[in-house]
């Protein structure tokens, strides 16, 4: 009788002895092309700008927060913000697929234990007295009780399903890095429409204050008309740039009208009900701490995503190559057989069974070699894809530091041109009213200046929105540690 527990306890011993072997390649974080520095970040800024007009961008190794428009100092976008993670449907849907996959982990976790079983059945039998072998005299009708559980269990013998885990639990992390990449996106897309949107209140602001400026105008060349010094065609001229202005003013409400909506939405609110009230954009340019390309790969989540399928790949070769080993199985059963149910729990009714079962498949005319190889070829595709994903974060990095660069650059010349068409404006006003020159010199200052105070309003609208791209193309102060250990 002691043999039995003594073989038993042999067979486990040497399960779990082999249970420590785990066939494929051990994942190593593929190489990437990276940089010492951003190219931008050693621009030298040109010469004939003035002093002031140029801000060097230079690596700063402070942590941005993923709170990260609170830089802008702007109360209304930081309310905006915060509605995104209560209300916004796609972070919604993104977040249930992280939990979805998540789940699955528990899942394939389950299969390092035993699945148990256990429940009673209870049959009454009528046998046929004209059957073979029948003994006369013997019962033909009879009940039969049992209470059985059963045991099995296919011990990981060779890693398949720690494989399998740590695959899931690879993509369950990209999952997790797509959500923050999604909300990143989202968060970003809402402050680049609010910028948009206050540059356009910029622009309205400009053009009312254009307005009341030509109906000043209207009504001198009216004046100067009635006593004889100005023509019919001065006043005309007046009045169409008048009209003309009080368009465009009204044109300007076409496209807020479109970013108020797209807000909404990012908010999770009906455009319908919902309404910002205007607000040029006044607020001074924040700098945007850089960091140096060696943490890039760290602060982004997409590219944190992209690393992690390569891990679920490459683990799915060694699930692949586990298919050539032989597949065990332990199973055992037990309980009670009786025919009366007085007599169901007794040391004479119990039974029991313990077997084990090895299976190899000799022939599958190459099966699992094509799965090896398609498992392979897999996991250079997600490679490759991690690559072109870090190379994709460089150059976005690159685009907006130059765009914020040349931006500034175009701003202060912009200025200066600004200057100079009210210079031209007050010039050609003050010839007009001394009778030395025509009201179409004025019409045409008048229109120069005009044009280019928008174009340095809409460069400055720019400027933030390179400014959240920016932001956007670093990470958004996200980092892999932000990344769950499930």
């Amino acid at each position: 009788m002691s043999s039995q527990p003594t073989s038993l306890g042999s067979l486990f011993a040497i399960t779990l002895l082999l249970s420590g072997c785990t066939v494929g390649p051990n994942y190593h974080r593929p190489t990437a092309p990276t940089a010492p520095a951003f190219k931008e970040s050693v621009v030298v800024p040109p010469p004939d700008l003035p002093a002031g007009g140029w801000k060097q961008v230079t690596p700063n190794d402070s942590a941005m927060r993923l709170t990260w428009w609170e830089i802008y100092q702007d109360p209304q976008l930081d309310q905006l913000e915060q509605r995104v993670a209560v209300s916004n449907q796609t972070l919604k849907a993104s977040y249930e697929q992280y939990m979805q996959a998540r789940a699955a982990i528990q899942y394939y976790r389950s299969q390092y234990y035993p699945t148990v079983q256990a429940g009673p059945s209870a049959t009454r039998t009528r046998q046929s007295q004209n059957r073979p072998l029948y003994v006369p005299g013997s019962k033909t009708t009879y009940n039969d009780l049992f209470l059985q559980g059963q045991v099995s269990w296919e011990p990981d013998l060779w890693g398949s399903i720690r494989r399998q885990v740590e695959s899931q639990r690879a993509t369950t992390q990209a999952t997790a890095a797509d959500l923050a990449n999604v909300d990143l996106s989202l968060r970003s897309e809402l402050a680049t429409d609010y910028f948009e949107l206050r540059g356009l209140d910029t622009q309205q602001r400009l053009l009312d204050n254009t307005v009341q400026q030509y109906e000043q105008y209207l009504a001198l060349t009216k004046t100067r008309f009635a006593g004889g010094v100005a023509t019919d065609s001065d006043v005309a001229l007046a009045q169409t740039q008048l009209d003309q202005t009080r368009a465009q003013a009204i044109d300007v409400g076409v496209a807020r009208a479109q970013y108020e909506h797209a807000i909404a939405t990012l908010t999770g609110t009906p455009a319908s009900s919902f309404s910002l009230a205007p607000a040029p954009l006044d607020l001074p340019l924040p700098q945007v701490p850089v960091g140096v390309p060696s943490q890039l790969l760290e602060r982004r989540p997409d590219v944190a995503a992209a690393e992690r399928r390569a891990n679920a790949a490459n683990a799915q070769i060694g699930i692949a190559i586990a298919a050539y080993y032989p597949t065990i199985n332990i199973s055992g059963a037990g309980g009670f057989e009786s025919r009366n149910a007085g007599t169901l729990i007794q040391g004479p009714s119990s039974l029991w069974s313990l077997g084990g079962s090895a299976v190899e498949l000799l022939f599958d005319a190459g099966r699992r070699h094509a799965l090896t190889e398609e498992a392979r070829a897999s996991y250079e595709v997600n490679v490759a894809n991690y690559r072109e994903t870090v190379l994709q974060a460089f150059q976005e990095v690159e685009d907006n530091l130059s765009g914020l660069r040349i931006l500034n650059s175009e701003s202060v010349a912009q200025l200066r041109a600004v200057e100079s068409a009210q210079r031209s404006t007050s010039i050609s006003t003050n010839r007009y009213k001394g009778g030395v020159t025509t009201y179409l010199e004025v019409i045409t200052a008048q229109t120069t200046q005009l044009a280019n105070e928008r174009t340095a309003a809409d460069i400055t609208t720019r400027e933030f929105a390179a400014s959240v791209q920016l932001i956007k193309a670093l990470g958004g102060g996200w980092d892999t540690t932000k990344l769950p250990t499930p």
